[in-house]
C-alpha cells in the first residue's frame, strides 16, 4: 500500500469514525429530548458534547430567559468578558452563520463562529465557537455542531414555551377561580320594599373586578348600600375585596353612625393593605320611616341624587379608605327626604367609558338619562343607563369594571 493510499484510508476511516460520533450522539440527545431532560441536562450534554467530542476548546450559548439572553454554558476561560447585557445588541446583528473578522465587535474576537438559531422569524439561542478553523474536518465539524445546536435550542425553546403555556393554564385557574369566589361576594339579589327599591348593574372588565357593590338591611324601613373600587385588579384586588367585604358586614353592625364605622373601616384596612393599596367608598343609610338619608363619601366619584326634580351631588365625606393610618378629616351629609326621587351611585368606571372617537361618558351623558328616563323604579332606569351606555360607546369594548348601584325611594 503506497504512503498515498495509505493517507487516504486513514481519512476515510476519520470520516467514518466522525458520522459514527454524530449518529451517536444524535440518538443520545434524541433520546434526552424525547425523555424530557431538563434544561439543566440538556445544557451538561450539550457543553460535555462540544468540549469532549467535537474538542471545541472555547464557547458561549446564549438563551432568551425571562425575556433576556443569558449565557448559560462557557467552555474556557476568557468568557466573562461576553457579559449578558452587552452582547445581546451584537448578537441580534447575525441571522445567518458568521465567521468572525477582525472589524467585528471587540466581545467576539476570541471566538471563530457565531450561530445563530431562528424559530421562523424569531432568534432563539446564539452560539459562539472558537478554537475550530486550525482542526480537519471542519466544514463537517461546522456543519454538524449547527444541527446539534438547533436541535438543542429548540428543544430548550419548546421548554420555556411548555413552561409558560404551564403557567398561564394555571393563572387561568386561579383566576377563574378567585372570580367565582369574587362573584359570590357580590350579592345577587337586592332589596325592594313597599317605598324603596335597590337595582345594579356590575360590569368586570376581565374575569376578576375591583368595583364592588353591597347593602345591609337593618328593618323593612332602614337600609345602608355602598358601592366600593379596590385598587389594583386581578388576584390582589380579589381578596382585598374578600377582606373588604368581610370587614364592612362585621363593622356596620358594630357601629350605627356612619363616621364612626368609616373610621373603624379605614383602620382596619389599613392594618391589611399597609397604605400599599386604597379603596374609594360611598356608603348611605336611609331611613324612610324617618325620611332621612345620611351618607359619606370616601374618595368615589360624587353620586347624584334626583328629588323634587332637583339633582344634587352627594360629595361630602372624607378620603379614600385605607391610604391613611387616620383619616385627616371626615364628615357625613345628610338630606331630608322630601319626595320621590333616584340616587346614582357608581364607580369611575362608569365615567371612564369611551365611544370609537375617544369621548368619555361624562356628567352630561349620565344627567341627559336623569333628565329623560320615565322609569318608575331602579331596574328600570339602570335599563335606560345600560342603553345609553351602549349606543355611546357603539362598537368599543369597556375598558374598566363598571359597577353602579341606584336606590329609588318614595317619601
Amino acid at each position: 500500500m503506497t504512503g498515498r493510499e495509505k493517507g487516504i484510508l486513514e481519512k476515510m476511516e476519520r470520516e467514518l469514525n466522525l458520522k459514527q460520533l454524530q449518529i451517536k450522539s444524535l440518538l443520545t440527545i434524541t433520546q434526552a429530548i424525547n425523555e424530557n431532560v431538563s434544561a439543566d441536562g440538556l445544557y451538561n450534554m450539550y457543553k460535555s458534547f462540544m468540549s469532549w467530542e467535537m474538542d471545541i476548546r472555547k464557547m458561549a450559548l446564549y438563551v432568551l430567559k425571562d425575556e433576556h439572553w443569558t449565557c448559560v454554558i462557557q467552555v474556557n476561560e476568557g468568557t466573562d468578558s461576553t457579559q449578558n447585557g452587552e452582547m445581546e445588541e451584537i448578537l441580534l446583528q447575525y441571522s445567518r452563520l458568521h465567521t468572525v473578522k477582525k472589524g467585528d465587535p471587540v466581545q467576539l474576537l476570541g471566538f471563530d463562529l457565531v450561530i445563530p438559531v431562528y424559530h421562523k422569524k424569531t432568534p432563539i439561542a446564539y452560539a459562539l465557537i472558537g478554537g475550530v478553523k486550525e482542526q480537519e474536518d471542519i466544514y463537517n465539524k461546522i456543519q454538524f455542531i449547527t444541527t446539534i445546536t438547533n436541535i438543542i435550542a429548540v428543544a430548550l425553546e419548546n421548554k420555556r414555551l411548555f413552561k409558560r403555556q404551564l403557567e398561564q393554564e394555571t393563572l387561568k385557574r386561579e383566576m377563574s377561580l378567585a372570580g367565582k369566589v369574587q362573584r359570590m361576594l357580590i350579592p345577587d339579589e337586592l332589596p325592594k320594599g313597599k317605598n324603596y327599591e335597590l337595582a345594579a348593574i356590575y360590569k368586570p372588565h376581565f374575569n376578576i373586578g375591583g368595583d364592588y357593590f353591597d347593602y345591609v338591611k337593618y328593618s323593612e324601613d332602614r337600609f345602608a348600600f355602598c358601592v366600593a373600587d379596590i385598587s389594583g385588579k386581578g388576584i390582589g384586588a380579589a381578596l382585598l375585596m374578600a377582606n373588604f367585604q368581610a370587614i364592612l358586614q362585621s363593622l356596620i353592625y358594630q357601629y350605627r353612625d356612619l363616621q364612626t364605622f368609616v373610621l373603624a373601616l379605614n383602620n382596619a384596612v389599613f392594618r391589611i393593605t399597609k397604605g400599599d393599596k386604597y379603596i374609594t367608598l360611598f356608603v348611605a343609610e336611609l331611613d324612610m320611616k324617618k325620611k332621612n338619608l345620611q351618607y359619606i363619601n370616601a374618595g368615589n366619584y360624587p353620586p347624584f341624587m334626583k328629588m323634587d326634580d332637583k339633582i344634587i351631588r352627594l360629595d361630602q365625606g372624607c378620603t379614600v379608605i385605607g391610604a391613611f393610618q387616620s383619616l385627616p378629616f371626615i364628615e357625613m351629609g345628610e338630606i331630608p327626604i322630601t319626595g320621590s326621587g333616584l340616587i346614582l351611585s357608581f364607580t369611575d368606571g362608569l365615567t371612564d367609558l369611551q365611544n370609537e372617537a375617544g369621548d368619555y361618558f361624562e356628567d352630561e351623558q349620565i344627567l341627559k338619562v336623569l333628565h329623560e328616563s320615565k322609569a318608575k323604579s331602579a331596574s328600570g332606569f339602570n335599563t335606560d343607563l345600560q342603553k345609553s351606555m351602549d349606543t355611546f360607546r357603539g362598537e368599543r369594548a369597556f375598558s374598566d369594571d363598571i359597577a353602579v348601584l341606584t336606590c329609588r325611594f318614595d317619601a
